[in-house]
């Protein structure tokens, strides 16, 4: 995987590919960041009821195509292979092999793919076929494997991720530094969205990050300024749809660092452009987050839960089998 650390560049991935211009998550989107000059890719995946892997946002087909209903209630084969975007130019969704096909010509072989798995999916279920696909190319451990980034949201899936993808580099995704301290500081980064790194405590996670060793991404930067801003951070990967806007502000920069500096009142008026910044906001977004992640996840529940062994999870989750029982029990009698 191509190292910010090792080579001082901040690189750069097309957020659904050159997403800005193209309709997300295509292979003509992928095709067009690759052009553009990005590093690398950020594609999110999901599994069909016919064990394909599509990579799509949404758990939904309504927003982007002209098909409806959620992705993993329907058929690849006969189904979803016909749907289409309703952006122009009219494309089909990709799949995850087609992806890392496109990765591994020998043009891309540089190029880095951040997988981003959605909470609702079962890991048990998706990453066997991911490993499935990745393993089917002979030199995959060290020609596939290093360039790919596992993106987990939820700490459930860290023990699956290390069991069916023991090689692949794993980041965190998520909006609360703390969330991510509390049960994802062992994995290889972050990628945390850039408006919750401008308060104190996201300053202090950047700087133990970097002390740690841990990569560090953010999202999703499509102002120069901003990009600028994560640049004088030492943020190592910006996650964008301006692709070639992005590698154009970075040329620039290494051509011309002064371009990188910023005045107090500079810097005081980018603070308090964006309502983002501020405390209140941050605050929703964070309680936001976590009640998503406790509800809405594959298994819903308290994220303290994530924090037992296998074995007390299975013995607790067994008693509340038999709590439910003799609730049930109770209620009857």
């Amino acid at each position: 995987m191509p190292s910010p650390a090792k080579s001082g560049r901040t690189l750069i991935l097309g957020h659904r590919g050159a997403s800005a211009h193209l309709p997300e998550n295509t292979l003509a989107s992928y095709e067009a960041a690759i052009k553009e000059g990005a590093d690398g890719i950020e594609s999110d995946i999901h599994k069909s009821r016919d064990n394909r892997l599509l990579m799509f946002h949404d758990p939904t087909l309504d927003r982007t195509t002209n098909g409806t209903g959620r992705i993993r209630d329907q058929d690849w084969a006969g189904g979803m292979e016909h749907v289409r975007t309703k952006a122009e130019p009219v494309q089909p969704i990709p799949l995850f092999e087609e992806l890392i096909e496109l990765l591994m010509r020998p043009e891309n072989r540089h190029l880095v793919l951040n997988i981003d798995v959605k909470i609702f999916s079962v890991p048990d279920e998706i990453f066997p076929l991911m490993h499935d696909v990745i393993s089917s190319y002979p030199s995959y451990e060290t020609e596939l494997s290093p360039r790919l980034i596992l993106g987990l949201w939820h700490p459930l899936f860290i023990a699956p991720a290390n069991r069916y993808l023991p090689s692949l580099t794993k980041f965190h995704i998520g909006l609360s530094t703390h969330l991510a301290r509390k049960y994802f500081w062992d994995l290889d980064g972050f990628s945390i969205a850039m408006p919750m790194l401008t308060s104190q405590d996201g300053q202090k996670f950047l700087r133990d990050c970097k002390a740690a060793g841990k990569g560090i991404m953010t999202w999703t930067v499509n102002d120069g300024q901003d990009m600028r801003v994560a640049r004088t951070w030492g943020i190592e990967w910006l996650i964008t749809d301006r692709v070639g806007f992005a590698v154009e502000a970075r040329k620039q920069w290494e051509e011309d660092p002064s371009v990188l500096q910023m005045g107090m009142l500079e810097q005081l008026r980018w603070s308090w452009s964006n309502w983002k910044h501020y405390s209140i906001p941050q605050a929703m977004f964070l309680r936001w987050f976590e009640d998503n992640l406790t509800k809405n996840a594959f298994k819903a529940g308290p994220l303290e839960a994530s924090l037992i062994k296998p074995k007390e999870r299975e013995e607790t989750e067994a008693m509340m089998v038999d709590l439910d029982r003799a609730g049930e029990a109770m209620a009857r009698s």
